[in-house]
């Protein structure tokens, strides 16, 4: 998975930054939003609590995607501003403790 940047604006009312990028994944899956957060985490060299990828639109028939996200300057600004499905659709999945898996096999 290759990220290629097109735009990448500042916009100060927001206290963000909004880019817009492809993703290139010939021979792959449709990368995963949390996949392509962490390569934008490490291409952006900032903290995986203050960047947010609002959307990825796959193009019909080729291994290449549009993607649009916004890096916040703090994270009170990010939970101010983006709604609770934008945020829910970014967080890393919570795994189980060991305890609840060990009982559920047991039954």
């Amino acid at each position: 998975m290759e990220i290629e940047f097109i735009e990448e604006k500042e916009n100060k009312l927001f206290n963000r930054k909004e880019i817009k990028f492809y993703v290139d994944y010939d021979g792959e899956a449709t990368p995963k939003v949390l996949d392509i957060k962490s390569k934008l985490v490490a291409l952006l060299n900032t903290k995986k609590e203050l960047i947010v990828v609002d959307n990825v639109q796959p193009h019909y028939g080729e291994p290449r995607a549009l993607g649009y996200a916004k890096v916040y300057d703090t994270v009170d600004d990010l939970t101010y501003i983006e709604t609770e499905h934008v945020i829910a659709k970014n967080a890393e999945p919570e795994e189980e403790p060991e305890e609840d898996a060990e009982a559920e096999a047991e039954e």
